[in-house]
């Protein structure tokens, strides 16, 4: 290879090296350029076995480079390289595809339209985090609709309007306006009396199992062809509470011979004896279905996009026949499948947990193992981190699966930066779980130290930033280890934030703070507390897999409610109770709920 042609590889490989280096945002290896470099330029192909030894002193350099010089080089040699990384990059920043037909509507205006049975679950987190995030991306509008017009199947918890507010605002979104349906029951009356004027919607008193056979068979019951003024006069009856529950509906006429038997002639308002649990809503007896009033709410509020689950997909269906009756043009639909949450026993439905929680199997909605908002934000987990999980899931009609590590990691993310470091020397093992990182096998071991051991060790309060400083971890008089962390007879062990001891029979001996032992000698670096009584603190560490018992260096004391630390090589935990402030932690032990590694 002569000069000129080497000077050429070399130019082309540093091209290709900051390229790649800034596209996946790691150091560059000279195999991950061979082939983009030899495809590129033929000519070099005939010195195949010489080019890598040209390349990787090259690559070495662009190793050795930060990324904003690794930019800066580029921009030098190939700008248009940068022009097309800068776009990956905002097209990487959105992860929602556009809605539909956006470009169409001067303001987009979206809905949550919650059933307020229950506080939320995980998987609700997903309609309004994508729902959230695109009234952001369009600056638009955003409806919280309460759908809460079943009194008895999905029975309203009059707590839950509250609750679930709260956690919209948990998740970092504020609705425009709030409805509730049970409200608004008036407005459904008057449009069902306009429907039934229009001739498209007819009362029925036919035993519901009757009903389902002759739609099955595609064929009209009885009543269908009553006359207007009849429909009218019974409708009017089961406004005034006239029939019990199953002895009259109110039907949209649809076509009978449709071939999907569920858009047949579906019931629009139905008759249920149990009182609405609102009081401003106690009276009404004749109820609204779902598809009945949602449809209506979503056209006078002038929704423009609908996303709902794909097994939602006859009620587009169904609501596109009133719509028709009412010359209205229907929202645009986003279907999507099921979200599905990984690392708990208990599934996500608000029935069955609220059965665990009225047995006594969970101790509430924010039991660390139901899979519920409320329990993940008192184990400190940012609702950013949530919605962040659930956008990255998109809008597939496939159904999905969401890693809880992915929100670990978003929230580690979010919180590291802030979050104080401690000790906390576990005591023993509250289940079966044997994870060495989160609950240790087990109990603690108390040794004394002899020689000149220095009375507190000062580590730091965060690694990466000296200006917060130290912390003071008194050891007058003895320490606490962790039995997997106490190092046979003889061996060393360096105690963070103190220095170095070798294990000395029942103490441990001072050695010194020399840190090349632990550089080039792989002198384990542990955790540790102070043995005095009042050189550390005790601490109940709630988890999904049991409660942990340990002490924590008394600085702990220090915190709030709601303050996050993390415990070295235990993890990330919130403070959730001082001693005596909490009924389900012992007197004199500090309650912590343990967020993720």
């Amino acid at each position: 290879m002569d000069d000129d042609l080497e000077e050429r590889v070399r130019a082309e490989a540093e091209t290709h090296a900051l390229y790649n280096a800034l596209k996946h945002g790691s150091d560059p290896e000279v195999g991950a350029i061979m082939g983009p470099l030899m495809g590129e330029n033929p000519d070099f192909r005939p010195h195949g076995d010489e080019v890598p030894g040209v390349v990787a002193p090259v690559v070495a350099e662009v190793s050795g480079m930060s990324d904003d010089e690794r930019r800066e080089r580029l921009l030098e040699l190939a700008p248009e390289l940068v022009e097309e990384l800068e776009a990956e990059d905002e097209e990487d920043d959105q992860v929602l595809p556009d809605l539909p037909n956006a470009d169409e509507y001067d303001e987009i205006r979206m809905r949550l339209a919650p059933n307020p049975n229950g506080p939320w679950h995980l998987g609700s987190a997903r309609m309004p985090a994508v729902i959230g995030t695109y009234k952001e991306i369009y600056d638009g509008w955003m409806l919280c609709r309460f759908d809460d017009t079943d009194p008895e199947t999905k029975r309203p918890d009059l707590d839950a309007y509250d609750q679930i507010l709260d956690a919209i605002g948990y998740l970092g979104f504020e609705p425009d306006e709030v409805l509730k349906a049970s409200d608004r029951v008036e407005t459904y009356y008057d449009h069902a009396r306009e429907l039934i004027e229009k001739g498209g919607a007819y009362t029925c008193s036919c035993p519901a199992e009757h009903f389902r056979s002759l739609k099955a068979d595609a064929e009209a019951c009885e009543h269908r062809d009553k006359s207007v003024e009849t429909v009218r006069e019974e409708f009017e009856a089961m406004v005034d509470g006239e029939y019990s529950d199953g002895e009259m509906v109110l039907r949209v006429k649809t076509d009978i011979h449709h071939k999907n038997p569920a858009l047949r002639d579906f019931v629009a308002f139905r008759m249920v004896d149990t009182p609405h649990p609102r009081e401003e809503a106690a009276d009404y007896r004749a109820w609204p279905m779902l598809d009945f009033q949602s449809g209506i709410d979503d056209h006078l509020t002038g929704v423009t996009h609908i996303i709902r689950g794909i097994d939602l997909q006859d009620s587009a269906k169904r609501q596109r026949f009133v719509y028709d009756y009412f010359d209205w043009e229907y929202p645009e639909v986003v279907h999507w499948g099921h979200v599905q949450i990984d690392a708990y026993d208990v599934p996500m439905s608000t029935s069955t947990i609220k059965e665990k929680v009225d047995a006594g199997e969970l101790t509430g909605w924010d039991d660390p193992r139901a899979p519920t908002l409320a329990s993940v934000k008192r184990r400190g987990i940012r609702g950013q981190a949530i919605v962040d999980a659930m956008v990255e899931l998109g809008v597939s009609t496939s159904n999905v699966d969401l890693a809880m590590s992915s929100i670990y990691a978003n929230n580690r993310d979010l919180i590291d930066d802030d979050t104080d470091r401690r000790f906390l020397v576990r005591d023993g093992d509250a289940s079966d779980a044997t994870d060495r990182d989160r609950l240790p096998a087990g109990a603690v071991e108390e040794l004394a130290l002899a020689g000149d051991v220095p009375d507190a060790g000062h580590p730091p309060l965060h690694p990466n930033h000296e200006d917060r400083g130290d912390r003071d971890v008194p050891a007058s008089e003895g320490v606490l280890l962790e039995s997997e962390d106490v190092p046979v007879d003889g061996e060393r062990v360096w105690l963070k934030g103190l220095g170095c001891l070798r294990r000395d029979g029942d103490e441990l001996a001072w050695v010194g703070t020399d840190i090349d032992l632990v550089r080039e000698e792989g002198v384990p670096v542990v955790h540790w507390v102070g043995a005095g009584d009042d050189e550390h603190v005790r601490v109940r560490l709630r988890t999904m897999d049991g409660d942990v018992v340990g002490y924590a260096e008394p600085g702990y004391a220090d915190y709030d409610v709601d303050d996050l630390v993390q415990f070295e090589r235990v993890g990330f935990a919130r403070f959730d109770a001082a001693p005596g402030d909490a009924e389900e932690a012992d007197a004199g032990e500090y309650l912590a709920f343990y967020a993720h590694p």
